[in-house]
């Protein structure tokens, strides 16, 4: 076995452990590390067969920057995890028949990927004009698949929109900014300058000596 396939195999079974582990573990912030431990152990496989921007992109979009939101978010959140466990095995028939579903029609997509196509006849590797990934991953996608990645784009931008005018919604037990009254704000409004003098004398209160009664 020569050492690409030894990584190959190494990175596969830490992913596949990894990748269990986010579904099974209880702790929110463990699961978030161990899709994170996921996420390496694919962009290491995508280096194996050379598809350098793709693994870089994983490392620096996924991993450094929408992990570490979630975990920021999962950490600040206050999580109350028995009332997540709640219904589990109610409703575990029905999400092992889905996921089930789910994977069968992956592989069935998939199993495609694995038969080996048959070589063109007259035109060799050598011969062939040397293209870099990127270039062939963004002819791809902005030539072959260009409506697909269009008709993505509008759903995610639903639901930004979405996902921002429910958090902006006005509730009585949370509280709320209005970007509109803070730019009508003048200093006039929040500060109010008091003149007061620089010395003032204090009061002289006289004391009863010694010996003296008070009547």
């Amino acid at each position: 076995m020569d050492p690409q396939s030894a990584l190959f195999y190494v990175f596969s079974a830490i992913l596949l452990v990894a990748a269990f582990r986010v579904i099974t573990v209880s702790n929110p912030v463990h699961a978030a590390l161990f899709l994170v431990l996921s996420f390496f152990q694919a962009s290491g496989i995508w280096m194996l067969l050379e598809a350098e921007f793709l693994s870089i992109t994983l490392v620096l979009v996924y991993v450094g920057a929408v992990m570490v939101l979630f975990l920021f978010v999962v950490m600040m959140l206050d999580v109350d995890l028995e009332s997540l466990r709640r219904g589990f095995w109610k409703n575990f028939p029905l999400a092992a028949t889905l996921g089930s579903v789910v994977a069968l029609e992956l592989a069935a997509v998939l199993m495609g990927g694995f038969r080996l196509s048959a070589p063109v006849q007259g035109v060799s590797a050598s011969s062939a004009a040397p293209v870099s990934n990127t270039l062939a991953l963004g002819e791809s996608i902005y030539i072959d698949y260009l409506y697909p990645l269009e008709l993505a784009a509008v759903i995610l931008l639903v639901a930004i929109i979405a996902a921002i005018a429910l958090t902006l919604r006005e509730r009585k037990d949370s509280k709320h900014q209005s970007p509109a009254e803070q730019v009508k704000v003048q200093a006039r409004d929040r500060v109010r300058l008091v003149k007061m003098d620089a010395v003032k004398e204090a009061a002289f209160v006289s004391q009863p000596t010694t010996g003296e009664s008070s009547s």
